[in-house]
């Protein structure tokens, strides 16, 4: 393996910068470069550089290391290069006590650039405190940046980033599936653990959107195909992970959504409009679960005065009207709801964060021309990862970085993940999970999530080691700086909470 890394007195630099306590020059330049001149992805090198980021007013220095490292068939021939960045504190002399969290994202067909730059990385990208892209691009430092407890490594899988098959080959349907995606990527962390001697430490997955099925399902696959347990388990903005629910539940589980986006657009009567959002919700929770699920359940059998009644409360409750609600059958489609909340105001809101507006050609239409938060993130995301990756990591090379790459056909079938990841913390009395969620989030919407977390253990004997967490934006809650700070601190919590005790052991 090729490894290209910073040379110099790396100790007298570290004194340095303790007696000092100044602000940190640049990273330091590798002495070589990676090559470039190529779009074809060394699937087995890494260039090391050091830097330091204040975190909670202490100067934390650490390595950062951007690299590749290979995906094996059975038969020990590499068939791809998954592409991923590694940030180890590097004042630490107990490594072995030293959690190391597992970082991804989703999509299925995005890299980890989101929260590598956006949440838990030393390294932040250029917004403003709403979320919104400003100029020049690039990234600063992170203060609320997780690097001060654990270390983190972002894995890019592959056709995500820089993450690449060895040729093309190789059958994309060794890669593109619920199933398929779990099981080598559950051989690849085993590698990076081993190759970067992190056997004994606490680990930790965290997952956003597509990537909360792919860490509840690795949860199971590390423990029962690597034997690697697991200290806990983070889900931001998470999938439904494979729990069956009707469509009628589906869609009433959205209203709270609406509620929340409908509030935050001033669209609610006046006296829930004067109420605080988390006075508001609580009253949408219950109606949904005490009156609106089971009337849906009577199917067209629902007492027609009962409807009406229901109609009044939940154009009360999501800003749309009576008429349309009838008319729907009380189920509202997201794409519609997109379109109608604002339509008399000439704009449209986000699917991924309902904060954002968009304009369309017409008002008229059954959904938005576009997703406007998307571009947003667009716009901040790619030239800021760009930056960072080729100008600060020194990774250089010509390969297209894709913030979404070619996955499809992704096989979704026998997607298990929630089952998968009850049984893992069942198997483990160590491990803990955290679910984190948007409250404007209408891709995976917060009250889905509530849901799926009362739904994944029936019995009710793993609920003391179960939480969730809202915020006040979108799926992408930590672009909002004041929920970046509350984030990141329960971050913190939940990891030093999900470590033992010494010499405490794992039974029941």
């Amino acid at each position: 393996m090729l490894t290209l890394t910073v040379l110099g007195n790396v100790n007298a630099q570290r004194n340095a910068a303790q007696r000092n306590a100044v602000p940190a020059a640049p990273p330091t330049p590798p002495v070589e470069k990676m090559p470039s001149g190529s779009r074809t992805l060394n699937i087995d090198s890494s260039i090391t550089t050091h830097a330091e980021v204040t975190i909670g007013g202490v100067r934390v220095p650490y390595d950062a290391t951007a690299g590749s490292m290979p995906v094996w068939d059975e038969e020990g021939k590499p068939i791809a290069g998954v592409f991923y960045t590694y940030y180890e504190r590097s004042d630490v002399k107990d490594r072995a006590a030293r959690p190391l969290v597992i970082s991804f994202n989703g999509g299925p067909g995005t890299p980890s650039v989101w929260m590598e730059i956006g949440y838990t990385g030393p390294r932040r990208l250029n917004i403003d405190d709403e979320g919104y892209p400003i100029q020049p691009y690039g990234v600063k430092e992170n203060p609320y940046s997780i690097l001060d407890v654990a270390d983190i490594v972002y894995l890019d899988p592959v056709n995500t980033g820089f993450s690449r098959a060895v040729s093309k080959d190789i059958p994309t349907s060794r890669f593109f599936g619920v199933n398929e995606d779990i099981k080598y990527l559950a051989q690849w962390i085993a590698t990076f653990v081993s190759r970067k001697n992190r056997w004994a430490s606490p680990k930790f997955l965290i997952g956003e959107s597509y990537g909360t099925t792919r860490a509840s399902g690795l949860a199971l696959e590390l423990q029962e195909a690597q034997w690697m347990y697991l200290n806990g388990v983070i889900l931001v903005s998470p999938t439904e992970l494979g729990i069956e629910r009707s469509d009628f539940v589906k869609a009433s589980l959205r209203v709270p959504y609406y509620a929340a986006t409908a509030w935050y657009h001033k669209a609610l009567s006046a006296d829930l409009q004067k109420k605080d959002l988390t006075e508001v919700l609580p009253e949408v929770e219950s109606f949904t679960v005490n009156e609106l699920i089971p009337a849906l359940a009577m199917g067209g059998f629902l007492n027609e005065a009962k409807k009406k009644e229901l109609a009044a409360k939940m154009a009360r409750y999501t800003g749309l009207s009576e008429k349309f609600l009838l008319q729907a059958n009380l189920i509202v489609p997201s794409n519609f709801f997109w379109k109608e909340l604002l339509r008399d105001k000439g704009f449209t809101i986000g699917r991924l964060d309902s904060r954002y507006r968009g304009l369309d050609m017409q008002d008229a239409g059954e959904g938005p021309d576009y997703n406007a938060e998307l571009n947003s993130w667009n716009h901040a995301f790619m030239p800021a990862m760009n930056v960072y990756l080729r100008e600060e990591l020194h990774y250089k090379t010509d390969l297209q970085y894709y913030l979404f790459g070619p996955v499809r056909p992704w096989n979704s079938q026998n997607d298990h993940t929630g089952e998968n990841l009850r049984q893992a913390i069942a198997e483990n009395p160590f491990m803990h999970l955290l679910i984190q969620s948007g409250y404007y989030d209408g891709a995976c919407d917060y009250f889905n999530a509530k849901y799926s977390l009362w739904q994944l253990d029936p019995s009710g004997k793993l609920k003391d080691r179960l939480q969730w967490e809202g915020y006040r934006s979108g799926h992408m809650m930590y672009l909002r700086k004041p929920d970046l700070a509350e984030a990141t601190d329960n971050l913190r919590k939940f990891i030093k909470a999900s470590l033992p005790k010494p010499n405490e052991p794992a039974r029941y």
